[in-house]
């Protein structure tokens, strides 16, 4: 066992894991955070997806132990202050059909916001294709993301 102390959703986090810990379950299964989800368990279809320094990652394939002094953020502290305006155009798309990729297209799609407010539809769909969906729903979501970003892009 190892102590590890970061960052949670804005949050100081310190626990005690084993070395082999994968974030996405320790997320899970001790933490009750069920936002973020089990896709593949080898990085490849980004159910995970949550932000690591602001930055994308599959929490699928990251170990907890490398968290030390780090800031993670899942799709419960997406917003502090009410659904994230990403989330709300979700809705008002309709973008999720079975929904079980949507927290990893969320982060996905908030993460490229935060770095790019201004993406091209070819940078969103170069983006997303990181995360999967089995639904095909990529065209609502593609949709949705571009009306944020002509809504003046507010994405905190």
């Amino acid at each position: 066992m190892m102590k590890v102390t970061f960052q949670l959703n804005g949050r100081r986090k310190n626990v005690d894991v084993q070395r082999d810990t994968k974030l996405l379950w320790y997320l899970r299964e001790h933490l009750g955070l069920t936002g973020t989800k089990y896709g593949c368990g080898i990085a490849q279809c980004g159910a995970c997806t949550i932000h690591l320094d602001g930055l994308p990652v599959k929490a699928c394939m990251t170990f907890v132990a490398a968290l030390e002094g780090r800031s993670v953020t899942t799709i419960e502290g997406l917003s502090e202050d009410g659904p994230h305006p990403l989330q709300k155009m979700w809705i008002e798309e309709q973008v999720p059909q079975c929904g079980y990729c949507q927290s990893g297209q969320l982060m996905q799609a908030a993460a490229l916001l935060k770095q790019n407010s201004k993406p091209t539809l070819r940078e969103i769909q170069q983006s997303m294709d990181n995360v999967l969906c089995r639904c095909g729903t990529y065209y609502r979501i593609n949709k949705a993301i571009q009306k944020v970003v002509d809504s003046n892009g507010n994405t905190r």
